[in-house]
């Protein structure tokens, strides 16, 4: 995966710099990680638009003055009324070290089961793996074209080599459902079976 530059300029640390980062309309983002001391810097909104707001993992490349890094986005604070990002943290990734993070899911085909009127329901939009640098994906693709109605996918159904999952083998990621009339004709026949009970009675 190639990595994403951005613009960084050196920061001070503490909510007072922080707040007046703000003002300027720029977004305070720290970078940290193994063997790397914490650094403090800014970047305009507009350049983390791109990787916040998006379906796909970057690696983000951020330089500061004769130092540069790769990273990864490790969390975004957002503003509880606008969404606008408060502040952003970056893990910079070290060679042969593996790293944490949430990759999103992308959901590829249609399944039997809709082909037969079913209604897909997706549970999951990423899952947090386990992985060396060179693995990161952009995303997970699923391939849902065999999902039969009544049935589900699994965490333990993808087939990722390269990378460790951190869910449960079990958890669900998506799963089809009966169509809404049969569903229907289902309820109505329990109905009708406990209304007989009642006459019986």
């Amino acid at each position: 995966m190639n990595a994403i530059s951005i613009a960084a300029e050196a920061r001070a640390p503490g909510k007072a710099a922080a707040r007046a980062v703000r003002r300027q309309g720029n977004v305070p983002c720290v970078l940290y990680g193994h063997h790397v001391e914490a650094r403090c810097f800014t970047t305009s909104e507009r350049s983390l638009k791109p990787l916040i707001f998006t379906n796909r993992t970057h690696i983000v490349n951020v330089s500061l003055g004769k130092d540069s890094w790769d990273c990864i986005i490790k969390d975004v604070a957002y503003h509880p009324v606008t969404d606008r990002p408060m502040h952003v943290d970056f893990q910079v990734l070290q060679a042969g070290e593996k790293v944490t993070l949430s990759v999103p899911l992308n959901f590829v085909g249609v399944s039997v089961g809709q082909a037969q009127g079913g209604l897909p329901t997706f549970i999951l939009n990423e899952l947090a793996v386990s992985c060396f640098p060179r693995d990161i994906p952009t995303q997970i693709d699923v391939d849902i074209s065999e999902v039969e109605i009544g049935q589900s996918l699994h965490v333990r159904d993808l087939n990722e080599d390269t990378l460790n999952f951190l869910a449960p083998e079990d958890q669900i990621l998506m799963t089809v459902g009966a169509p809404r009339a049969a569903e229907a004709e289902v309820e109505e026949g329990e109905e009708e079976i406990e209304e007989e009970e009642v006459h019986d009675e």
